[in-house]
C-alpha cells in the first residue's frame, strides 16, 4: 500500500518542496537570501541552507532544486522539508499549536509527490497531446504559490489511492435520499430538479432508488435525491449524521452506475461513462489547502441564481464574445440541514458544510478542438520540461504568437469583466479550462464561479438574490485581482519555464503582455475612465502574501465573510509592465 514511500522518491520529495519554500518564502519576503559564492544562503538556528537561484521580475526566485545543500554544525545533512518548517516556524509565524497539523500537510503533501514519481513517465510531449482527463490526473504540483498545498487531511492510505485526483481512479457516487422539509433545493431557471436528475441518472437508476425508498418503509414523493462523496458517506455521513438516518430522514440509496473522476479541487467529479454529463461537485470534510472542504446548503442556495447571473452577463457582451470567453453554470444545488449542528453551531462552521451537492456545467468543444485545465501550463515533467513549451513547439507559431494567443483568451476577457463591470473572478489555474487547437489556447472557460467571484463596485446592478456577491474592497485594492491572481500567481511562474527552455526571455514575455493590454485598451476607448481610475500600468503594487495566511491560520485561511480584511500585505511589487 505504501511502496511508494521509497528513500529515493522521498529524497527528491523534500528537496522539491524545499526548494519550493525557498523560492516562495523569498518572494513573500519572509527570508532574506544572503549572498554566498555563486548562490545564497538561508541560515537557521542550526542549519544553512545553500542554493542557486534566477532572479525574475515580480521578486522571483527561480531556485535551482539540485544545487540546495544543509549544513549542521559544518557537516552536510540531508535535506529534509520537516526539518525546515520545524526548524523555521517562529520566522514563519506558524503557532506553536499550529505546527503540528501544519507538519502533517507537508507530510502529506510531500507523500504525494513521492506516488506522483512512482507513476508512470508522461513527459511533457507525451501531455502536448493527450486526452483531457489525462492531463487533469497527470498535474503534479498542485497551487503553485502554497507550499502546503496537498494536505488532505482526513484521508487514510486507502482513500488516497482511491480518491486523490492524481490517482485517476474510476468513483461511483453514493446517494440518498433527503426528508424535502430538511433539505434546500435550487436550480438555474432553465431547468427543473426533477429534470436534472432524469438526465443525470436515466429512469432504471431512479427506478431503482425509488423502490428502496420503499423498501425502507417511506414514499419517494417526501424526499429529494442527493450524491455524496464516498469517502464523507463512509467517515462523516453514516456517523455524525446516524440519528437522521435512523429516523429516515436519510435513507441510503448505493451508488449510481456512471463512473467519475476526481478532479484537482479534490471534490469535484468529472462524468467518465458520459462525459456530457455534469461535473458533481461534493462536500467533503477533508483539511486542504487552509479549509475545511465543506460545502453550505445555506450558502449554495443561490449558487444557480449567480450563476444565472454572471452567464447572462458574459452571452450579451459583444468583447467578451471576441475572445470566445464562457463560464461554466452551477445549475443546480442541494443541501442538507441538520437540526442538531445548526443549534449548536455559528453559521461558518464545518458541521453546517457537511451534506451538500451541486452540479456543473460540463465543457463542450468544436472539431478539432481539445481540452487540458490551465493548471496545465505551469506542469513540469520529471525531466525538467514544461508543458507550456511542448504545446509552443508542437503549435508551430512563434513563442511570442502563441503567448499573445493564450492572453487575448485569458487576460483580455479577465480585464474586460473587471474595467467594464468590476466583475473580478478567481482566475487561478484550476479554475479555468483551455480550449486548445494544434496546440494553441483559443479560448477558455471560467468555472468555479459562485463561491468565487466578486462584484467590487456599488454601482453595478445585480438582482435580488445576487447582492451576496458584492464585496467592499478598497480602490486602491481592486485592481490586485489582476495583479496577483494572474501577475503574480500566473504569469511570474510561466516566464521563467519559457525563459529557461530558451524561448522568451522575462522582457520578451513582459512585452507581450503590455501589448496586450495596450490593444484592449485602445480597442475600447468607452472605458476610457476606468482605465486612468485602475491604471494597470502603475509602477507598482502591494505584495499580496497567501502562505502567510496559511501559516497564520492553515485550518481557516481567511474570514469569509470578509476577505479583503483577511489579506496580507507585505510591501510593493514593480509592475514588469510598467516600462
Amino acid at each position: 500500500m505504501t511502496n511508494y514511500l521509497h528513500p529515493d522518491s522521498w529524497a527528491v520529495a523534500n528537496r522539491a518542496l524545499v526548494r519550493k519554500a525557498l523560492a516562495e518564502f523569498t518572494h513573500e519576503r519572509l527570508f532574506e537570501p544572503v549572498a554566498a559564492g555563486n548562490g545564497y544562503v538561508v541560515a537557521g538556528a542550526g542549519s544553512e541552507y545553500y542554493f542557486e537561484a534566477r532572479l525574475y521580475p515580480l521578486h522571483h526566485w527561480e531556485v535551482d532544486a539540485a544545487s540546495i545543500t544543509r549544513t549542521v554544525g559544518g557537516e552536510e545533512a540531508a535535506v529534509d522539508a520537516l526539518d525546515f518548517i520545524t526548524e523555521f516556524h517562529e520566522r514563519l509565524g506558524i503557532g506553536v499549536d499550529m505546527l503540528p497539523v501544519y507538519l502533517e500537510e507537508i507530510s502529506s503533501t510531500l507523500a504525494s509527490t513521492a506516488y506522483k514519481l512512482a507513476k508512470p513517465d508522461l513527459t511533457a510531449g507525451d501531455l502536448a497531446h493527450a486526452d483531457f482527463q489525462t492531463i487533469e490526473s497527470a498535474m503534479t504540483e498542485g497551487h503553485p504559490c502554497f507550499v502546503a498545498n496537498n494536505g488532505r487531511l482526513g484521508f487514510g492510505v486507502e482513500d488516497y489511492r482511491a480518491f486523490a485526483p492524481e490517482a485517476g481512479q474510476p468513483i461511483r457516487l453514493v446517494w440518498i435520499a433527503v426528508r424535502k422539509e430538511r433539505a434546500t433545493v435550487s436550480h438555474s431557471a432553465t431547468i427543473t430538479y426533477d429534470g436534472l436528475l432524469r438526465d443525470e441518472l436515466g429512469p432504471s437508476v431512479l427506478q431503482r432508488f425509488a423502490e428502496r425508498i420503499r423498501a425502507a418503509g417511506a414514499e419517494p414523493a417526501d424526499y429529494h435525491l442527493m450524491p455524496v462523496h464516498p469517502w464523507q458517506w463512509d467517515n462523516k455521513t453514516s456517523i455524525t449524521f446516524a440519528a437522521d438516518i435512523a429516523q429516515r430522514h436519510i435513507i441510503h440509496l448505493g451508488t449510481s452506475d456512471d463512473e467519475y473522476q476526481a478532479q484537482q479541487s479534490i471534490r469535484t467529479f468529472f462524468n467518465r461513462s458520459t462525459p456530457s454529463r455534469n461535473y458533481v461537485k461534493t462536500a467533503l470534510s477533508v483539511l486542504n489547502m487552509g479549509f475545511m472542504r465543506g460545502l453550505s446548503p445555506t450558502y449554495m442556495e443561490k449558487t444557480p441564481a449567480i450563476n444565472d447571473w454572471v452567464y447572462d452577463l458574459v452571452e450579451n457582451d459583444v468583447v467578451l464574445k471576441r475572445y470566445g470567453f464562457s463560464v461554466l453554470r452551477e445549475i443546480a444545488a442541494v443541501g442538507y440541514h441538520n437540526r442538531y449542528y445548526e443549534a449548536a453551531t455559528p453559521k461558518t462552521s464545518p458541521y453546517r458544510k457537511m451534506l451538500s451537492a451541486l452540479w456543473r456545467e460540463a465543457p463542450s468543444t468544436d472539431e478539432g478542438e481539445r481540452l487540458a485545465t490551465m493548471a496545465s501550463l505551469l506542469h513540469v515533467d520529471r525531466h525538467g520540461r514544461s508543458l507550456a513549451a511542448a504545446l509552443i513547439r508542437s503549435s508551430g507559431l512563434t513563442p511570442a504568437a502563441w503567448l499573445r494567443s493564450y492572453l487575448d483568451a485569458y487576460l483580455v476577457p479577465l480585464l474586460h469583466c473587471f474595467y467594464a463591470y468590476e466583475l473580478a473572478f478567481m482566475p487561478h489555474g484550476e479554475n479555468l479550462i483551455l480550449v486548445l487547437r494544434d496546440g494553441v489556447p483559443v479560448r477558455v472557460l471560467m468555472k468555479d464561479i459562485a463561491e468565487e467571484i466578486a462584484v467590487l463596485s456599488p454601482a453595478t446592478p445585480l438582482p435580488e438574490g445576487v447582492e451576496r456577491v458584492r464585496a467592499e474592497v478598497p480602490d486602491d485594492e481592486k485592481l490586485l485581482s489582476i495583479f496577483t491572481d494572474v501577475f503574480d500567481c500566473i504569469f511570474r511562474f510561466l516566464s521563467p519555464l519559457l525563459d529557461g527552455e530558451g524561448l522568451l526571455t522575462a522582457e520578451e514575455f513582459w512585452s507581450v503582455v503590455a501589448l496586450s493590454v495596450r490593444d484592449y485598451q485602445e480597442a475600447n476607448p468607452e472605458l476610457a475612465e476606468s482605465f486612468a481610475k485602475y491604471d494597470v500600468f502603475a509602477p507598482e503594487f502591494a505584495l499580496s502574501c497567501l502562505n502567510r495566511l496559511q501559516l497564520r491560520n492553515n485550518q481557516q485561511m481567511v474570514d469569509l465573510t470578509d476577505l479583503a480584511g483577511s489579506l496580507q500585505f507585505v510591501g510593493m511589487l514593480e509592475n514588469p509592465i510598467a516600462q
